[in-house]
C-alpha cells in the first residue's frame, strides 16, 4: 500500500517530480534458471514475500503506462531490484552469533544469492535519480523511467555456505547445517542481469565478492570496538567506495 499512497500523491502534485521505487530480486518469478534474470522477466514468486515484490512492480508498472507515459511527462517513475546486500539477513545473522562466540545457524547452506554490499545498490539508485532529474538530458533519457537491476558481477553469485566461509575468515568462528528438508519452500539459484544498467546507465558493480565480506566485517568489528565512530567509519568506507568507482571507470 506504501507503493500506492506515494504514486497517487506524486500523481496529484503540480511539481516535477522523479520516483525511484526500490523492491527486489525476490519480484521475479523464480523458475530456478542458471541464467540471469532480465527487466523483461514475469513477476511473481512461490512465496507471499516474492508475490508482494512482484505486485508492487506491477503497480508502479501501470501507474507508468496509465499516468506518465508521455514524453513531456512532469513525473519519471523508475524501479530497483537489488541483489542480497550483506548488510542485511544473514550478515548480521552471522555477526550477532559471532559477537557472542556462538556457532552460526545456517538454514539452507546451497542456496546461491547475488551478495554484494550496500554502497552498491545504493551507488546505482542514486545515479539513476541523478540521470532522470538532471538539466542536460540523458543519452538515454527516455528510456530510464523503468526498471533497472543492480547486483554483482557474475562470478559474486555463491552459495550460503561460501559466503559463511569467507565471513569466518575475517573473524573466526564456527557455522553448522541445520537446514530442515520440512522448511517452506525457499529459492536455491537467483542471479541478476546488469546489463541495462551497464548500457543505458554506465553503472558496474565495483568490489568483488572477498572486497565485498571483508569491508562488511571490518564494519562491523570497527563498530564494536569504536561504536561512537560509527558515522567516521561509515564515511571511510564511502570515501573507499567512490575512490575504486573512480580508479575503475578510468581503467
Amino acid at each position: 500500500m506504501g507503493t500506492v499512497h506515494v504514486l497517487e500523491a506524486v500523481r496529484r502534485s503540480a511539481h516535477r517530480s522523479v520516483v525511484i521505487a526500490i523492491t527486489t530480486d525476490k519480484c521475479y518469478q523464480n523458475n530456478e534458471w542458471v541464467h540471469s534474470y532480465r527487466e523483461v522477466d514475469p513477476m511473481g514468486g512461490f512465496d507471499p514475500y516474492s508475490s508482494s515484490k512482484g505486485a508492487a512492480e506491477l503497480v508502479i508498472a501501470s501507474y507508468r503506462s496509465s499516468y506518465f507515459s508521455k514524453a513531456e511527462s512532469r513525473v519519471k517513475v523508475a524501479s530497483a531490484r537489488a541483489g542480497n546486500v550483506v548488510g542485511g539477513g544473514i550478515g548480521p545473522d552471522c555477526i550477532r552469533a559471532l559477537q557472542c562466540n556462538q556457532t552460526i545457524s545456517v538454514r539452507n547452506k546451497i542456496a546461491t544469492r547475488p551478495w554484494q554490499h550496500v554502497l552498491e545498490p545504493l551507488s546505482g539508485y542514486l545515479w539513476l535519480g541523478a540521470c532522470l532529474s538532471a538539466t542536460q538530458p540523458h543519452p538515454f533519457y527516455s528510456l530510464l523511467d523503468g526498471a533497472f537491476n543492480f547486483g554483482p558481477a557474475l562470478h559474486s553469485n555463491r552459495t550460503v555456505a561460501k559466503l559463511v566461509q569467507e565471513i569466518v575468515k575475517h573473524w573466526p568462528g564456527n557455522w553448522a547445517d541445520c537446514s530442515d528438508p520440512k522448511a517452506v519452500h525457499e529459492a536455491n539459484l537467483l542471479n541478476l542481469a546488469t546489463d541495462k544498467a551497464h548500457h543505458f546507465l554506465q553503472w558496474s558493480p565495483t568490489w568483488n565478492f572477498e572486497q565485498t565480506i571483508k569491508k562488511t566485517v571490518r564494519w562491523y568489528q570497527s563498530a564494536q570496538a569504536m561504536p561512537t565512530s560509527i558515522a567516521d567509519l561509515t564515511r571511510g568506507q564511502i570515501a573507499d567506495y567512490t575512490a575504486s568507482a573512480n580508479e575503475q571507470r578510468i581503467e
